[in-house]
């Protein structure tokens, strides 16, 4: 069975008609083509990498259904920065070398500005809980917390 939707996608507004299954990750890259967005442990919520916000809170898009967003704007990592300008929370990635894969990291950007947004100074050890959604393989987090902090204090 079939339904139409109305999803808000960094401003942008999608109306299609689709499985009333469809999950949010599948129609955010499969209809939007925002590709941003990953699927990393198969649909299961574990990893962190389909991390999107919903009405500015940080969801596994994985978990949820698109036909559950109607009504809601969902930024994507895609919609961080404006007017080409990145975030003080993605610049501060890029110097800290936060990244080495890149694969998780869109998710932990969505999750991460999320939490500096209502945690604007934060400890190591509140990051790190804050980051406890997030499975990153190849970086063992150090210049992640380093760079979430340096955004923070950039960002106050």
């Amino acid at each position: 069975m079939n339904t139409t939707v109305k999803i808000s996608i960094n401003g942008e507004p999608y109306e299609e008609n689709i499985p009333n299954r469809m999950l949010l990750v599948d129609f955010i890259r499969e209809v939007a083509m925002l590709t941003g967005t990953h699927v990393g442990c198969t649909y299961e919520g574990v990893c962190g990498a389909c991390t999107i916000q919903l009405d500015g809170e940080a969801m596994k898009s994985c978990l949820m259904l698109a036909v559950q967003a109607e009504g809601h704007e969902i930024t994507t990592v895609e919609g961080l920065a404006k007017d080409g300008e990145l975030t003080p929370l993605q610049k501060s990635f890029n110097e800290h070398h936060a990244l080495q894969c890149g694969y998780c990291t869109p998710g932990i950007l969505m999750n991460m500005d999320e939490f500096i947004k209502k945690n604007p100074n934060p400890t190591e050890a509140e990051i790190r809980h804050g980051l406890v959604g997030n499975l990153c393989r190849c970086t063992g987090y150090a210049h992640i917390v380093e760079a979430v902090k340096d955004a923070a204090e950039k960002s106050a």
